[in-house]
Protein backbone atom coordinates (compact mmCIF):
# COMPACT_ATOMS: atom_id res chain seq x y z
CA UNK A 1 0.00 0.00 0.00
CA UNK A 2 1.42 3.29 -0.85
CA UNK A 3 2.21 5.77 2.21
CA UNK A 4 0.07 8.53 1.11
CA UNK A 5 -2.66 6.00 1.52
CA UNK A 6 -2.03 4.70 4.63
CA UNK A 7 -1.76 8.06 6.32
CA UNK A 8 -5.03 8.83 5.20
CA UNK A 9 -6.42 5.57 6.52
CA UNK A 10 -4.95 6.17 9.74
CA UNK A 11 -5.90 9.91 9.90
CA UNK A 12 -9.77 8.54 9.41
CA UNK A 13 -8.75 5.76 12.74
CA UNK A 14 -8.09 9.08 14.58
CA UNK A 15 -11.22 10.77 14.07
CA UNK A 16 -12.99 7.56 16.20
CA UNK A 17 -12.10 7.51 19.22
CA UNK A 18 -14.52 7.59 22.34
CA UNK A 19 -17.84 7.78 20.21
CA UNK A 20 -18.26 4.03 19.55
CA UNK A 21 -19.51 1.39 22.35
CA UNK A 22 -17.02 0.26 24.49
CA UNK A 23 -16.85 -3.48 25.99
CA UNK A 24 -17.90 -2.90 29.79
CA UNK A 25 -17.61 0.21 31.72
CA UNK A 26 -14.03 1.20 32.66
CA UNK A 27 -13.64 1.32 36.25
CA UNK A 28 -14.71 4.94 37.75
CA UNK A 29 -12.46 7.23 39.37
CA UNK A 30 -12.40 7.83 42.79
CA UNK A 31 -13.08 11.78 44.03
CA UNK A 32 -9.68 12.42 45.35
CA UNK A 33 -7.94 10.65 42.41
CA UNK A 34 -7.26 14.07 40.12
CA UNK A 35 -4.73 16.18 41.49
CA UNK A 36 -4.69 20.26 40.43
CA UNK A 37 -2.65 22.59 40.32
CA UNK A 38 -3.83 26.21 39.77
CA UNK A 39 -1.88 29.49 39.16
CA UNK A 40 -4.36 31.75 40.96
CA UNK A 41 -6.45 32.46 37.12
CA UNK A 42 -6.22 28.86 35.71
CA UNK A 43 -6.56 25.22 36.81
CA UNK A 44 -5.52 22.11 35.60
CA UNK A 45 -5.89 18.50 36.86
CA UNK A 46 -4.52 15.18 35.95
CA UNK A 47 -6.46 12.34 37.34
CA UNK A 48 -4.15 8.93 38.51
CA UNK A 49 -7.20 7.03 38.01
CA UNK A 50 -7.23 7.50 34.28
CA UNK A 51 -3.77 7.73 33.35
CA UNK A 52 -2.31 10.74 33.87
CA UNK A 53 -4.45 12.74 31.10
CA UNK A 54 -5.51 16.32 31.79
CA UNK A 55 -9.42 15.66 32.79
CA UNK A 56 -10.06 18.75 34.65
CA UNK A 57 -9.39 22.77 33.11
CA UNK A 58 -11.41 25.47 34.61
CA UNK A 59 -10.49 29.42 34.77
CA UNK A 60 -12.40 32.57 36.88
CA UNK A 61 -14.71 33.43 34.04
CA UNK A 62 -15.49 29.53 33.65
CA UNK A 63 -15.44 27.50 37.18
CA UNK A 64 -16.92 24.30 35.57
CA UNK A 65 -14.77 21.70 34.40
CA UNK A 66 -14.78 22.04 30.34
CA UNK A 67 -12.67 18.07 29.21
CA UNK A 68 -14.98 15.90 28.38
CA UNK A 69 -14.19 12.62 30.04
CA UNK A 70 -16.87 10.46 29.04
CA UNK A 71 -14.53 7.31 28.76
CA UNK A 72 -10.87 6.58 28.11
CA UNK A 73 -11.07 7.97 24.29
CA UNK A 74 -12.01 11.27 25.10
CA UNK A 75 -9.90 13.30 27.93
CA UNK A 76 -7.05 15.52 26.89
CA UNK A 77 -4.49 13.07 26.16
CA UNK A 78 -1.68 11.65 24.09
CA UNK A 79 -2.10 9.03 21.56
CA UNK A 80 -0.07 7.27 19.04
CA UNK A 81 -0.41 5.15 15.41
CA UNK A 82 2.27 2.64 14.17
CA UNK A 83 2.81 0.12 12.27
CA UNK A 84 -0.04 -2.29 10.09
CA UNK A 85 -3.03 -2.36 11.07
CA UNK A 86 -4.20 -6.02 12.42
CA UNK A 87 -7.05 -7.96 12.60
CA UNK A 88 -6.80 -9.88 16.34
CA UNK A 89 -10.29 -10.62 17.16
CA UNK A 90 -9.56 -14.12 17.86
CA UNK A 91 -7.28 -12.71 20.20
CA UNK A 92 -9.91 -10.16 21.95
CA UNK A 93 -9.84 -7.17 20.04
CA UNK A 94 -12.92 -5.39 19.89
CA UNK A 95 -15.03 -5.72 16.42
CA UNK A 96 -15.88 -2.46 16.50
CA UNK A 97 -11.59 -1.59 16.33
CA UNK A 98 -10.47 -4.52 13.94
CA UNK A 99 -8.12 -3.89 11.93
CA UNK A 100 -7.12 -1.51 14.14
CA UNK A 101 -2.79 -0.03 13.98
CA UNK A 102 -0.67 -0.38 17.41
CA UNK A 103 -2.58 2.80 19.50
CA UNK A 104 -1.14 3.35 22.62
CA UNK A 105 -3.72 5.43 24.38
CA UNK A 106 -2.87 7.48 27.54
CA UNK A 107 -6.19 7.61 28.90
CA UNK A 108 -6.60 3.52 28.24
CA UNK A 109 -8.23 1.08 26.14
CA UNK A 110 -11.89 -0.25 25.50
CA UNK A 111 -13.37 0.02 28.75
CA UNK A 112 -10.15 -0.07 30.68
CA UNK A 113 -7.92 2.99 32.43
CA UNK A 114 -4.71 2.94 31.84
CA UNK A 115 -2.12 2.84 35.08
CA UNK A 116 -0.06 5.22 36.02
CA UNK A 117 3.60 4.46 37.98
CA UNK A 118 4.55 8.01 38.45
CA UNK A 119 2.34 11.18 39.58
CA UNK A 120 4.14 14.17 41.49
CA UNK A 121 3.49 17.97 41.83
CA UNK A 122 6.67 19.73 41.69
CA UNK A 123 7.92 22.63 44.22
CA UNK A 124 7.58 24.63 41.08
CA UNK A 125 4.27 23.77 40.90
CA UNK A 126 4.15 21.40 37.85
CA UNK A 127 2.41 18.11 37.52
CA UNK A 128 4.71 15.69 36.46
CA UNK A 129 3.35 11.56 35.30
CA UNK A 130 4.70 8.80 33.98
CA UNK A 131 2.04 5.86 32.39
CA UNK A 132 1.65 2.51 31.04
CA UNK A 133 -0.66 2.78 28.37
CA UNK A 134 -3.43 0.73 26.91
CA UNK A 135 -3.55 -0.08 23.32
CA UNK A 136 -7.02 0.90 22.52
CA UNK A 137 -8.58 -1.93 20.38
CA UNK A 138 -8.29 -4.20 23.38
CA UNK A 139 -10.52 -4.80 26.31
CA UNK A 140 -7.43 -4.29 28.94
CA UNK A 141 -3.85 -5.00 26.81
CA UNK A 142 -0.76 -2.86 27.98
CA UNK A 143 1.09 -1.55 25.12
CA UNK A 144 5.25 -1.94 25.41
CA UNK A 145 5.47 1.59 25.95
CA UNK A 146 6.22 3.86 28.37
CA UNK A 147 4.40 8.02 28.44
CA UNK A 148 5.76 11.13 30.30
CA UNK A 149 3.93 14.89 30.60
CA UNK A 150 4.91 17.62 32.84
CA UNK A 151 1.93 19.50 33.21
CA UNK A 152 2.54 23.07 34.14
CA UNK A 153 1.57 26.91 33.51
CA UNK A 154 3.59 29.06 30.86
CA UNK A 155 6.07 31.90 32.61
CA UNK A 156 4.11 35.26 32.30
CA UNK A 157 0.90 34.06 31.54
CA UNK A 158 -2.04 33.30 33.72
CA UNK A 159 -4.42 32.45 31.24
CA UNK A 160 -2.06 29.22 29.48
CA UNK A 161 -0.94 25.96 30.50
CA UNK A 162 2.14 24.67 28.64
CA UNK A 163 2.18 20.57 28.25
CA UNK A 164 5.31 18.92 27.84
CA UNK A 165 4.71 15.43 26.47
CA UNK A 166 7.66 12.07 25.92
CA UNK A 167 7.00 8.91 24.73
CA UNK A 168 9.14 5.93 24.33
CA UNK A 169 7.88 2.94 22.23
CA UNK A 170 9.17 -0.53 24.14
CA UNK A 171 8.15 -2.74 21.27
CA UNK A 172 9.80 -5.94 20.15
CA UNK A 173 11.97 -5.57 17.06
CA UNK A 174 9.84 -8.02 14.34
CA UNK A 175 6.75 -7.78 16.21
CA UNK A 176 3.52 -8.77 14.23
CA UNK A 177 3.04 -4.59 14.00
CA UNK A 178 6.63 -4.49 11.29
CA UNK A 179 8.66 -1.04 11.30
CA UNK A 180 7.62 2.53 11.02
CA UNK A 181 5.39 4.01 8.64
CA UNK A 182 4.57 7.52 8.37
CA UNK A 183 0.91 8.33 10.22
CA UNK A 184 -0.55 10.68 11.86
CA UNK A 185 -0.48 11.96 15.27
CA UNK A 186 -2.56 13.28 17.68
CA UNK A 187 -0.23 16.03 19.26
CA UNK A 188 -2.70 15.60 21.45
CA UNK A 189 -6.42 14.82 20.89
CA UNK A 190 -8.75 17.03 23.54
CA UNK A 191 -11.98 16.78 23.80
CA UNK A 192 -14.24 19.73 25.58
CA UNK A 193 -17.81 19.56 26.80
CA UNK A 194 -20.52 20.31 23.76
CA UNK A 195 -21.31 23.84 25.02
CA UNK A 196 -18.00 24.92 22.97
CA UNK A 197 -18.97 24.81 19.63
CA UNK A 198 -17.80 27.51 17.67
CA UNK A 199 -14.68 26.40 15.97
CA UNK A 200 -11.99 29.39 14.75
CA UNK A 201 -8.98 29.04 13.60
CA UNK A 202 -6.60 31.50 14.51
CA UNK A 203 -5.12 34.12 11.33
CA UNK A 204 -2.93 36.24 13.52
CA UNK A 205 -3.10 40.26 15.19
CA UNK A 206 -7.03 39.42 16.22
CA UNK A 207 -8.13 37.91 12.88
CA UNK A 208 -10.54 34.44 13.35
CA UNK A 209 -11.55 32.00 10.39
CA UNK A 210 -14.80 30.21 11.59
CA UNK A 211 -14.46 26.16 11.02
CA UNK A 212 -17.48 24.33 10.00
CA UNK A 213 -18.19 20.72 10.51
CA UNK A 214 -21.48 18.85 10.68
CA UNK A 215 -21.32 16.06 13.88
CA UNK A 216 -18.75 13.45 13.36
CA UNK A 217 -16.70 11.60 13.40
CA UNK A 218 -15.94 11.41 10.77
CA UNK A 219 -13.99 14.34 11.43
CA UNK A 220 -13.36 18.25 10.13
CA UNK A 221 -10.21 19.04 8.35
CA UNK A 222 -8.62 22.33 9.63
CA UNK A 223 -5.13 24.33 8.93
CA UNK A 224 -4.33 26.92 10.66
CA UNK A 225 -2.05 28.82 9.94
CA UNK A 226 -0.79 29.83 13.35
CA UNK A 227 -0.84 26.53 14.22
CA UNK A 228 -3.98 27.24 16.92
CA UNK A 229 -7.77 26.45 16.78
CA UNK A 230 -10.17 27.58 19.21
CA UNK A 231 -13.28 26.05 20.76
CA UNK A 232 -15.86 28.86 21.99
CA UNK A 233 -19.27 29.11 23.93
CA UNK A 234 -21.80 31.44 22.81
CA UNK A 235 -20.84 33.94 25.65
CA UNK A 236 -17.39 34.20 23.46
CA UNK A 237 -15.41 32.26 26.34
CA UNK A 238 -13.39 29.00 25.39
CA UNK A 239 -10.18 27.05 24.90
CA UNK A 240 -7.69 27.64 21.99
CA UNK A 241 -5.26 24.50 21.43
CA UNK A 242 -2.06 26.06 20.04
CA UNK A 243 0.72 23.21 18.65
CA UNK A 244 3.55 24.76 16.86
CA UNK A 245 4.64 20.95 16.06
CA UNK A 246 2.13 20.05 14.04
CA UNK A 247 2.80 19.41 10.15
CA UNK A 248 -0.43 19.04 8.22
CA UNK A 249 -4.45 19.60 8.62
CA UNK A 250 -5.93 19.31 12.05
CA UNK A 251 -8.56 17.05 13.35
CA UNK A 252 -11.53 19.08 14.70
CA UNK A 253 -15.43 18.67 14.74
CA UNK A 254 -18.66 18.05 17.35
CA UNK A 255 -19.98 14.81 18.53
CA UNK A 256 -23.63 14.22 19.33
CA UNK A 257 -26.41 17.19 19.99
CA UNK A 258 -26.97 19.54 22.17
CA UNK A 259 -24.89 22.19 24.04
CA UNK A 260 -24.02 20.10 27.02
CA UNK A 261 -21.78 21.60 30.24
CA UNK A 262 -21.44 18.18 31.71
CA UNK A 263 -17.96 16.25 31.54
CA UNK A 264 -19.59 12.65 31.21
CA UNK A 265 -22.24 13.61 28.78
CA UNK A 266 -21.99 11.57 25.96
CA UNK A 267 -22.12 15.21 23.23
CA UNK A 268 -18.45 16.48 22.91
CA UNK A 269 -16.02 18.72 21.13
CA UNK A 270 -12.79 17.67 19.28
CA UNK A 271 -9.69 19.08 18.38
CA UNK A 272 -6.28 17.49 17.29
CA UNK A 273 -2.85 18.76 15.92
CA UNK A 274 -1.64 16.47 13.67
CA UNK A 275 1.70 15.72 12.88
CA UNK A 276 2.95 12.70 10.49
CA UNK A 277 5.39 10.53 12.23
CA UNK A 278 7.12 7.18 11.50
CA UNK A 279 7.20 5.71 14.71
CA UNK A 280 9.46 2.36 15.26
CA UNK A 281 9.49 -0.35 17.89
CA UNK A 282 12.04 2.40 19.51
CA UNK A 283 10.81 5.40 18.84
CA UNK A 284 11.40 8.34 20.77
CA UNK A 285 9.15 11.71 20.21
CA UNK A 286 8.93 14.36 22.04
CA UNK A 287 7.00 17.81 21.56
CA UNK A 288 5.11 20.55 23.15
CA UNK A 289 1.78 22.05 23.16
CA UNK A 290 -0.42 24.82 25.17
CA UNK A 291 -3.93 25.29 26.02
CA UNK A 292 -4.98 29.09 26.06
CA UNK A 293 -8.34 30.11 28.01
CA UNK A 294 -10.52 33.23 28.48
CA UNK A 295 -12.41 35.45 26.39
CA UNK A 296 -11.71 35.91 22.36
CA UNK A 297 -10.07 39.00 22.60
CA UNK A 298 -7.80 37.62 25.31
CA UNK A 299 -6.62 34.23 23.94
CA UNK A 300 -6.07 35.97 20.25
CA UNK A 301 -3.64 38.24 22.91
CA UNK A 302 -2.19 35.62 23.94
CA UNK A 303 -2.01 33.54 20.48
CA UNK A 304 0.00 36.19 19.66
CA UNK A 305 2.86 36.32 21.80
CA UNK A 306 2.72 32.50 22.09
CA UNK A 307 3.58 32.68 18.30
CA UNK A 308 6.22 34.97 18.91
CA UNK A 309 7.92 33.09 21.34
CA UNK A 310 7.79 29.57 20.54
CA UNK A 311 6.25 29.37 16.46
CA UNK A 312 9.96 26.95 15.63
CA UNK A 313 8.90 24.74 18.17
CA UNK A 314 9.29 21.14 16.66
CA UNK A 315 8.88 18.01 17.59
CA UNK A 316 11.68 16.12 18.22
CA UNK A 317 12.13 11.71 16.83
CA UNK A 318 15.13 9.59 17.79
CA UNK A 319 15.69 7.19 16.17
Amino acid sequence: MRASALILIIACIGEVHGVAPARGQAPQATRDSVVKITNGAVTVGVDRAKGGSITWLAWKSQPRNVVNIADPGRLIQQSYYAGASLDRTADGQHKAWSPWAWNPIQGGGVGSWARVSRLARTKDNRLETETIPKLWDMPDEEAQALMRQRTGFEPGMRSVVVVECEFESRRTSGDRWGGPKPLHQELPACYFTRAFEQVRSYLGDGQWRDEKQPPGPPWGRADPPRKALACFNAAGEGIAVFCPAATTRWNFGPHGGGLSTKPTDGPCMHVAPIATVALGPESSLRFRYWLVVGSVDSVARDLDELWEKHRDDAFVLTP
